[in-house]
């Protein structure tokens, strides 16, 4: 399932091509075909996401609602604004198995390089968006020949050279398309797309615990460490609620307690004050990291040798995550793999104690 950073960047690539636009807006599929009416002909005003929900707003208050949930995602194609530039591209941003690919694979499309802000080397592993993958095809948009990449947040796979006019026809089960000028954006298999209400919205995002990428403040801070401190669940499980924190999956769970050295099976109410902010400030910090880079990077102070092979491989990211039964990077345990709360958790029995 897409963790907090990959919907905020699918969020942030709405915003760049689709916001102020109007939309025509369809069901190819035909299970989404009465809302897909209600908001064909509008502009769009507004995209955001908290946590693993995005929001899409329309004109005349209508909002659509999306949850990728395990198997959806989004499907881009046209020309892609990229950090203010122009680049014709088609890729495909959700779905979170990473593949490892290879080192330095910054893609140059249509003459545009292409590379995650802040000047990080571009990753044709990355995540979810078009600054940050690699591996290019040839295509023809709109009549021209231009260089096209697919991607998946965080899951990438290599596609045969075809030739497609732009729009290009709906490929599989498309729940929603959302069509400018320019460019189009195809949804496939995700766990919520409905419409709402402003109202039914903001309701949504109550239930939802602080995200940092919106508000890093104290108050969300005091919120988050509220919420914690109130159960006595494990903090490997509260971790995971939505209710409590917004964005925390599987991969950031398990890197954020190692990192704290926290057992995962520590009641939450049993931390301290002290830990409970730590675990905030970092969870800021590796969102913030994973939003810039479009990968879940959770080693710091890497040299450049080692970033690179990170970069490169999800196996060089981590410090626990898919490492069960490797020796732990630090002290040299055996990396255990348990279930907790029906999710795969990976930990350091010496570390984490």
């Amino acid at each position: 399932m897409p963790e907090g950073h990959s919907v905020h960047r699918i969020a942030r690539q709405f915003r760049r091509n689709f916001v102020g636009q109007i939309c025509r807006v369809s069901s190819p599929q035909g299970r989404f075909a009465q809302g897909a009416a209600q908001l064909d002909g509008l502009r769009m005003v507004e995209a955001k996401a908290v946590g693993k929900q995005m929001f899409l707003e329309f004109e005349s208050d209508r909002w659509l609602r999306v949850h990728l949930g395990i198997y959806g995602a989004w499907d881009f194609a046209g020309e892609i604004l990229v950090d203010d530039t122009i680049a014709s591209a088609a890729g495909r941003m959700g779905q979170t198995n990473q593949a490892g690919t290879v080192a330095g694979a910054a893609a140059d499309r249509g003459g545009v390089p292409l590379t995650p802000a802040g000047g990080d080397a571009a990753d044709s592993a990355a995540e979810d968006s078009v600054s940050s993958i690699g591996a290019p095809r040839r295509s023809r948009v709109s009549g021209a020949s231009v260089t096209i990449a697919r991607m998946r947040m965080a899951e990438y796979d290599t596609v045969s050279q075809s030739e497609v006019a732009f729009p290009p026809p709906p490929v599989g089960a498309v729940r929603v398309r959302i069509l400018t000028e320019k460019t189009v954006a195809d949804l496939r298999g995700p766990t919520v797309c409905e419409l709402a209400t402003p109202a039914e919205i903001q309701a949504v995002i109550d239930r939802l615990g602080p995200d940092p990428e919106n508000d890093s403040s104290q108050g969300a801070e005091r919120t988050f460490i509220e919420r914690v401190s109130k159960t006595s669940r494990p903090i490997g499980a509260v971790l995971m609620d939505q209710a409590v924190v917004s964005g925390i999956g599987n991969v950031y769970r398990a890197e954020i307690l190692f990192r704290a050295g926290i057992n995962p099976h520590t009641p939450a109410k049993n931390l301290t004050h002290e830990q409970l902010h730590d675990l905030w400030v970092d969870w800021v910090h590796l969102l913030s990291v994973g939003v810039r880079l479009g990968q879940m990077m959770t080693m710091d102070d890497l040299d450049p040798e080692s970033y690179t092979l990170a970069m490169a491989n999800r196996d060089d990211r981590h410090w626990v995550y898919k490492r069960e039964g490797l020796p732990c990077r630090r002290c040299g345990t055996n990396i255990v793999l348990e279930e907790m709360a029906t999710r795969k958790l990976y930990w350091c029995v010496e570390c984490q104690k």
